[in-house]
């Protein structure tokens, strides 16, 4: 692999922690995906944000029952461990796993709890192309007035979210990672809501 494990990886995290903070705002990082020569079988926007954000402190699971390939090459590039669901500190998500398994591992994922609410789970969700142009608004801190995203996900997926956020501090936050390398960001103190399309 081409990246640059103190350059490159910087750069992605200097932009996911730029996203998480102005959420609906959606940071390029074209450039350093293009250093990349391993195909890893998903968005290398998902696979870099996994690198910059994962080590041997931490565990994830992949939704995913089918790709023993990817769970193995990411504990190989991160030194992560692969942990059950209900464990997982990251959750990552394709954009081949049906919706009905996404809400299941939403409703039962951790969310911290009111003396450590960081100890909660983090999505990086494979997801169609980003735009500024959706039908999803965001209000919440970090966002001057609102901000709009489209990411593909269903009004059910926004509710299940909201059920999981509804007792802040406690909550899941999630970074978006599309094909033409971008990525979002959606803390846990921001409200999406879904509008409905005219």
């Amino acid at each position: 692999m081409a990246i640059d494990q103190i350059h490159d990886l910087q750069q992605v995290y200097r932009k996911l922690l730029h996203s998480m903070s102005r959420p609906g705002t959606i940071s390029s990082i074209e450039q350093e995906t293009e250093n990349m020569d391993v195909d890893f079988g998903c968005a290398d926007a998902l696979m870099l944000s996994a690198m910059v954000l994962l080590d041997a402190e931490v565990t994830f699971h992949v939704l995913s029952t089918k790709r023993r390939d990817l769970i193995e090459k990411i504990s190989e590039y991160t030194s992560a461990r692969c942990v059950p669901l209900q464990e997982a500190d990251f959750i990552i998500v394709l954009q081949e796993d049906r919706e009905s398994e996404i809400l299941e591992a939403m409703a039962q994922c951790k969310i911290g709890n009111l003396i450590d609410p960081q100890q909660s789970s983090t999505w990086i969700i494979e997801t169609p192309a980003l735009s500024n142009k959706g039908t999803l608004l965001l209000t919440g801190p970090g966002i001057e007035t609102e901000a709009h995203l489209a990411m593909g996900q269903s009004f059910e997926f926004w509710q299940a979210r909201d059920s999981r956020i509804k007792e802040y501090p406690m909550g899941i936050d999630m970074i978006f990672a599309d094909g033409s390398s971008q990525v979002a960001c959606l803390p846990r103190t921001v409200t999406a809501i879904l509008m409905e399309v005219e």
